[in-house]
């Protein structure tokens, strides 16, 4: 898609959670480069203005920063008060690593909840806030990224791979509910990725770092690839092809139409 076709369809700002580092700011800086507006998310304010200077210098767009804990449960209202009155035309909800590293029963349910919280609540959260005008507008777009641990699940990351679940799922019924109304919903299911947060990670396991991590800057770009093809894109993956799970984003999708078409027709009988 040519950046002007792409900024007409999910500009003039986008919001972006989780963009201080990795992924994140690779989307910032795509999404600068095609025009768009921004508003950068994170929970620290340094590399957030930072990188938000070098954008405003490089692509002469408007940058907006806000510092915010997405896993208090007053997340979205600071996510709404910090757009204000912009027109958000792209959400891409990035942040929601697991820095816990620890089996289920061994550590405090506190931040059990706390991941939860930023993972499935503000996730939900932030969708039914976004989702809602972009449906009025009749344009827009979504995206969750998610893990491969949304498949299965894995002793050590349990409650990670159980939100990424919960965040799959919901972005295949949202993406079926907007279907019809302009709307791309996109659950971007990636794999491992040379962030500073996944190499810290690796490091304090005493884990060697790996050759194939994918580049953030890669993985940004099929994301935005992929978007107007939803509900699912696992990285590494041809849209036929099932790797990470048991069926591929193709048959995913087909399963979702044949479900919601099933649906409507129970609810039209009603």
């Amino acid at each position: 898609m040519e950046a002007a076709q792409f900024a007409s369809r999910y500009g003039p700002w986008a919001l972006i959670a989780g963009a201080s580092e990795g992924t994140g700011a690779s989307f910032a800086r795509l999404l600068a480069e095609m025009g768009l507006n921004l508003i950068l998310v994170a929970r620290r304010a340094a590399p957030l203005e930072t990188l938000a200077q070098v954008l405003r210098s490089d692509h002469g767009v408007d940058v907006v920063t806000a510092t915010i804990d997405l896993s208090r449960d007053d997340a979205t209202a600071h996510l709404l008060a910090a757009v204000g009155p912009r027109e958000v035309g792209l959400l891409i909800l990035n942040a929601g690593a697991d820095s816990n590293g620890s089996m289920f029963l061994d550590n405090a349910i506190a931040n059990w909840d706390a991941l939860a919280n930023r993972n499935v609540m503000t996730t939900m959260r932030a969708l039914h806030a976004f989702a809602m005008p972009m449906r009025e507008r009749g344009r827009g777009g979504l995206i969750v990224v998610g893990s491969g641990a949304c498949y299965a699940g894995l002793p050590g990351i349990g409650v990670y791979a159980a939100s990424k679940a919960f965040d799959l799922v919901l972005c295949e019924a949202l993406w079926a509910e907007l279907e019809s109304h302009g709307v791309d919903v996109l659950s971007y299911v990636i794999g491992r990725t040379d962030t500073p947060a996944h190499r810290e990670l690796m490091e304090a396991r005493g884990m060697a770092i790996p050759d194939d991590l994918a580049h953030p800057d890669d993985v940004a770009r099929l994301g935005l690839e992929r978007l107007p093809h939803g509900p699912v894109c696992n990285w590494g993956e041809a849209d036929d092809e099932a790797v990470m799970g048991p069926s591929s984003a193709a048959q995913r999708r087909e399963r979702i139409r044949a479900v919601a078409a099933m649906s409507a027709a129970y609810a039209a009988k009603g």
